[in-house]
């Protein structure tokens, strides 16, 4: 058994003031109540909220606060992320850091995938965040948006992490799509998902811990919350090498595939109907886009149908027959007279051991 203990801290964002005490003393109350744990994640944009303008220079004072507090508590420190601006260019990235016990940056990591179009100030990073936690197992940084997309995951366990770590802020209503893709995730690719979001301006909450199998290992309501979680990173090892519940090895078939995807060389055109689904914007009042595509004509039995012979719907329909001119005779029928109804019967007494309904019935 290879035993690691990972808090979630899911905690109310302001967006208009800074956060960072109150994520110091929650870390705080954090490692007096749950003292054995070895390393604790925030949410997304914690420190500071949802908006760019308080971006930071990527060395400030914000950071050394952090530094010292995991260092305080020897603990590998994940403090969600925040917004940095390259002095060069003046880009801003969407930048989580990874805080070792002895308070040294050993990572950093810019969201590869910006929650565009509505982030779409927000540059895009480029490299992968992988890390080690000696003696114990290999690790990986995503943010948000980034697990919707199956190949930042895939490109991470290919390097062997076994512990996806994903600061959040969802703050929509696609926060129950997303707990699916965590659990999907899981499953997939065979292995932990911590996924922490925040709450007020820092997302609905919901946050999930998830092992390989999918089983969720908690799961966070809407009010604060700080969870530690034991892992066992020798389950990753033995599911990866058997297969999740003895069953699919899917790392091990995916590195024998017999196939290699077009889809990923941008000049091949297997990706060309992409290419219509328009520009990546915002949606406007009343739109209705998309909905000028044209659907291809359906395949469906012909009359008499049976299996192996098909037709295809013509594209243009024949047109319906005349409709048929009125009866002549319509509305000129004789009414015959009403006919006089029987005389009422009075319902026969009932006998001894008589079922209801089981005589003659009633016309009344």
């Amino acid at each position: 058994m290879t035993p690691f203990a990972i808090a979630g801290v899911q905690m109310y964002v302001n967006a208009l003031e800074s956060n960072v005490d109150g994520m110091i003393q929650r870390l705080d109350i954090l490692m007096a109540r749950f003292p054995w744990t070895q390393m604790v994640l925030f949410s997304e944009l914690a420190p500071f909220g949802p908006l760019d303008q308080f971006a930071l220079p990527p060395e400030n004072e914000t950071l050394e606060v952090f530094q010292a507090a995991a260092r305080k508590h020897r603990v590998w420190l994940i403090p969600g992320s925040m917004f940095l601006k390259n002095p060069e260019d003046g880009r801003v990235y969407n930048t989580a850091v990874v805080i070792n016990p002895e308070g040294e940056i050993i990572r950093r990591y810019a969201k590869m995938f910006p929650f565009r179009p509505y982030e779409s100030g927000i540059a895009a990073g480029t490299e992968f965040c992988v890390f080690d936690v000696p003696e114990v197992g290999r690790f990986g940084l995503s943010i948000c948006y980034d697990m919707w997309f199956p190949e930042t995951t895939r490109q991470l366990t290919s390097q062997g992490v076994e512990v996806l770590l994903t600061p959040v802020l969802t703050g929509t209503t696609d926060r129950d799509a997303e707990l699916a893709i965590a659990r999907a995730t899981a499953a997939q690719f065979q292995c932990y998902v911590f996924a922490v979001n925040g709450l007020g301006a820092g997302g609905v909450g919901k946050s999930l811990v998830v092992d390989p199998t999918s089983m969720v290992l908690h799961q966070s309501a809407g009010q604060e919350d700080m969870f530690p979680i034991e892992v066992d990173l020798s389950m990753v090892r033995r599911q990866r090498e058997t297969g999740m519940k003895g069953l699919g090895q899917v790392l091990k078939s995916f590195r024998d595939r017999s196939t290699d995807f077009s889809i990923y060389d941008r000049s091949s055109g297997t990706d060309a109907y992409l290419n219509t689904l328009g520009p990546l914007e915002v949606p406007h009042q009343g739109t209705r886009a998309g909905l000028h595509v044209d659907v291809p004509a359906q395949r469906v039995p012909d009359a008499p149908a049976f299996k192996g012979h098909e037709t295809t719907i013509p594209a243009v329909q024949p047109g319906f027959a005349p409709e048929p001119l009125p009866n002549p005779t319509a509305g000129t029928a004789t009414i015959a007279p009403p006919v006089a109804p029987a005389a009422a019967t009075p319902n026969p007494p009932a006998k001894l051991g008589d079922l209801p309904g089981s005589g003659p019935t009633s016309s009344g």
